[in-house]
Parts: structure tokens; C-alpha cells; sequence
């Protein structure tokens, strides 16, 4: 079982070949890492496009405790100077708790512990 964040999303629903095989294994994605690839796709394509998708993967999405989001926060203000999201703190946060690869190819997560960099 591996965490995907918006990067992996996104590289898979545009073509990206390298990121294929996350798709035929377990996977799971947190709700609000989902709501954010709602928001890039709406903003790239349109709002039939970023439901279809939204679809697609909600199946394999799970909820974030606020304990995870407090974490997030506090993840977020100790690595300031990486410029790291919200969504994306939630994302790593919430699979460092459940004990699984964080799958990403943003470069500033790229040298963390528990995470599985794959670049584009």
C-alpha cells in the first residue's frame, strides 16, 4: 500500500508512463489530497473532467483525523523554508501514520524519510 499525492494524480490522468504501475497496486489517497486534484483539475480542464476523476479515485480515498492535520501544521511550519503545502504536509503526514510510502515527485520532499521520490 502506498500514499499518492496530487503530483502522482496528475502525471497518471495526463499520460505520464512512469507513474502507470502505482495505479495497478494498493494504493490509497487522502480525502483532502483529493479535493486539491479537484481544484487542478477544474482549473486545467473543466468541471465534468475533474468530477469524472474525482470519481475515479474515491473510492481509494480515506479521511484525515485532526490529529493529522494538526501534524500537517506543525510539519509544515518546521520545513518553512521548502515551501511545502497544506494539502501536501496532510498527504505526507498521513502516511507517515499509517506506516506507508508517501509517492511523490515534489522535489521538496524528495530527501525525507518515508518517501518514495519519482521524478517526472
Amino acid at each position: 500500500m502506498k500514499c499518492l499525492d496530487t503530483y502522482v494524480l496528475w502525471e497518471y490522468v495526463t499520460g505520464n508512463e512512469k507513474y502507470k504501475n502505482y495505479f495497478e497496486k494498493d494504493f490509497i489517497i487522502p480525502e483532502l489530497t483529493l479535493a486539491e486534484f479537484y481544484g487542478v483539475l477544474l482549473r486545467e480542464f473543466n468541471k465534468q473532467t475533474a468530477l469524472y476523476w474525482v470519481e475515479q479515485f474515491q473510492s481509494y480515498s480515506s479521511s484525515c483525523s485532526l490529529a493529522i492535520f494538526l501534524s500537517a501544521i506543525q510539519f509544515k511550519q518546521r520545513y518553512a523554508k521548502h515551501n511545502i503545502s497544506f494539502f501536501d504536509a496532510v498527504g505526507y503526514m498521513f502516511a507517515r501514520e499509517q506506516g506507508i510510502p508517501f509517492v511523490t515527485g515534489d522535489k521538496e520532499f524528495k530527501s525525507l524519510p518515508g518517501v518514495e521520490f519519482v521524478p517526472k
